[in-house]
């Protein structure tokens, strides 16, 4: 079995994106602002915003099953305030919910979290417990930047989010860490703000206790980790100058990375120098890159093809970064087929 960690419902139908303008125009006169029932998407249009899209790929590049979340880019959470984003996360969370009741076997869910800038992250709770609890999810995004890209939260080690922490401990979910789009036009959003994000997680992990305090919290870093790969020697090193243990004591048994690196060179490093078990099969499709690289042919995010290209993997190197380490670090997927992770959900 492939499991696919890392994808987002970018393909919804139009009728959400209205919705969220309208949401956004009414920022400064509330009496406009659209109510939640006025978002009217039937299960016939959600079917079709997948079978061109993510279905389809999954059957032409032999994946199974993806950890599935709203649209990263629409997360947004520097627009309005923290009752604006508590409406459009549950919106948005309650869309996924339905992509995982109509094709239970395909996806699960993961989480958008309501938060807002200055906004204490413990305000986050309700939604996640009930997207767990009530919906079936399996984990949760979390935005260490939710001002996009001004960069004003305290780092992720910091006590200021503890109260999360503890409630994703209880709930045994781990969160990929995912910034959303940037505002700042010193940051593409893809580009750069994203990759950013991911190394800026890190060297926070590096330089702080956190898992002292949490040894059971999990965090996936997308995209590859950013930058750590590429320059382990240097986050190495430094931990090292500061005095602090070695890597794999300090950080490596909590903290994962994806294979969304959209090149065969880079999804072959990441194997060589991210031991194994920290390694989850991932794609983000259809995402930030959507496009065929003319020098294989092939899309630039079928990362199967890469992985599968990786000569230094056993078959059982293979199973783990392809499914055996994803139902570890979702410990609510388990040992369990998606179908049943999504009939928790069903009395939602």
């Amino acid at each position: 079995m492939i499991i696919d960690c890392h994808g987002h419902y970018t393909t919804a139908p139009a009728a959400l994106e209205v919705w969220r303008k309208r949401q956004i125009a009414a920022l400064g006169d509330p009496a406009r602002a659209p109510k939640p029932t006025e978002l009217v998407i039937g299960d016939d249009e959600i079917r079709d915003s997948l079978e061109k899209a993510q279905l389809r790929m999954q059957r032409e590049r032999g994946t199974d099953l993806t950890i599935f979340s709203p649209r990263a880019s629409f997360m947004a959470h520097h627009i309005g305030n923290e009752a604006t984003s508590r409406e459009w996360s549950r919106i948005c969370n309650d869309l996924v919910h339905r992509v995982c009741q109509l094709y239970p076997d395909n996806f699960i869910g993961v989480c958008q979290l309501p938060q807002s800038p200055g906004v204490r992250p413990e305000n986050c709770i309700p939604e996640l417990e009930r997207c767990v609890e009530e919906l079936g999810f399996v984990g949760c995004n979390l935005n260490p930047d939710p001002s996009g890209g001004h960069w004003k939260e305290p780092p992720l080690t910091d006590r200021w989010w503890y109260p999360l922490y503890e409630k994703m401990v209880e709930l045994d979910v781990p969160a990929m860490v995912h910034v959303s789009s940037s505002c700042n036009p010193v940051f593409h959003a893809t580009g750069a703000h994203y990759i950013n994000a991911d190394t800026t997680a890190f060297m926070q992990f590096l330089t702080g206790d956190l898992f002292r305090d949490f040894p059971t919290l999990k965090f996936i870093i997308p995209h590859g980790g950013g930058a750590v790969p590429y320059h382990w020697g240097r986050y190495k090193g430094i931990a090292q100058d500061l005095k602090r243990p070695p890597l794999k004591e300090l950080v490596l048994g909590n903290v994962f990375f994806d294979t969304c690196v959209y090149h065969y060179p880079g999804v072959d490093l990441l194997t060589r120098v991210v031991p194994i078990d920290n390694i989850l099969f991932a794609s983000e499709m259809v995402g930030a890159v959507r496009g065929i690289d003319p020098d294989s042919g092939h899309h630039y995010d079928d990362t199967r093809r890469y992985v599968d290209l990786v000569q230094t993997l056993s078959a059982t190197d293979r199973h783990k970064i392809f499914e055996g380490n994803a139902r570890r670090v979702f410990a609510r997927l388990g040992g369990r087929s998606a179908r049943e992770v999504n009939a928790a959900g069903r009395g939602a």
